[in-house]
């Protein structure tokens, strides 16, 4: 009896076990390893050749699988959404108070080492020689016990620890609101092989709260700013960053029109209900064959 099924890629788990192996970060690098290359001939051998269609993360997933040997026609990329519904733009959110002469860099998100956050710590370092007035608003909690700390101990070491402010663990809805205060939202992603078909979720929550985002050159994130002129996307280079972050302080009305289009952009592109139905429409069409 043969039965069609279709198989949901959301993560390059092969690649994961291979690149863990390969920086010594897994605690026996050689089961890692073994697993890996088992995961890669099960997955890209096996069970997507069997498929009947595959729906993956990102495009830049697609081309990667379509390097493995995978056809292109028989997958579609399902990229990370929100509900603007939940959003329920422009007015969600709990705001926090914000004074009048602050200007606030916002960051929603982990606050884990894996995603180098210090970063954003001397990214605002360079920012402050420019505008005294700036604070790096970081929403959201660590992962461990020492990961908020070694971002306190960073803004220690650079003298711009009264210019970060760290929340904590905190509801979605108080989260937005912080989004909604900010003047510039930051979307760094450290870039490593295995993350780079990875579809960033805090880049589309903020271009639905309209906020202007300053991010990295990744993949997705590269296509999604392209395609709405809702930010600006740039090397992972702290001063590269912060000269971002400066040109869009000094140009209120152009940060305006980004929040704008990209609003428009999710709107259009990247609700659920937009996604939903381009998913349905693909169920729909491997059904009827």
């Amino acid at each position: 009896l043969q039965t069609r099924f279709i198989y949901w890629l959301s993560f390059p788990f092969p690649e994961a076990s291979l690149y863990q192996a390969a920086q010594s970060t897994a605690r026996y690098p050689l089961l890692y390893r073994i697993r890996g290359h088992v995961y890669q001939f099960i997955l890209y051998k096996l069970i997507l050749p069997a498929s009947a269609h595959i729906f993956v993360q990102s495009e830049q997933m697609k081309r990667d699988l379509q390097l493995e040997g995978v056809a292109g026609e028989k997958m579609t990329a399902v990229p990370m959404g929100v509900d603007l519904k939940s959003i329920e733009y422009p007015n969600s959110g709990v705001l926090p108070e914000k004074p009048e002469d602050e200007k606030w860099m916002v960051y929603l998100g982990t606050l884990g080492k894996n995603r180098r956050i210090d970063f954003l710590v001397r990214v605002l370092a360079q920012v402050l020689e420019y505008d005294s007035k700036v604070t790096l608003c970081l929403v959201g909690a660590g992962d461990a016990e020492d990961d908020e700390a070694f971002i306190v101990r960073e803004a220690e070491a650079l003298n711009v620890s009264s210019n970060v402010l760290m929340t904590g663990f905190l509801p979605i809805e108080r989260a937005w609101g912080y989004v909604k205060q900010a003047d510039v939202c930051l979307s760094p992603f450290f870039p490593t092989p295995i993350l780079n078909s990875t579809s960033p979720t805090k880049l589309i929550e903020y271009m639905a709260l309209a906020k202007p985002v300053v991010a990295n050159d990744h993949p997705e994130q590269r296509l999604v700013i392209h395609e709405s002129a809702g930010g600006v996307c740039v090397a992972y280079d702290e001063t590269v960053f912060a000269n971002a972050v400066i040109e869009l302080l000094n140009a209120p009305d152009k940060a305006k029109q980004m929040g704008k289009d990209g609003f428009r952009y999710v709107a259009e592109n990247r609700s659920y209900s937009v996604i939903a139905d381009r998913v349905d429409r693909t169920y729909r069409q491997i059904c009827s064959v």
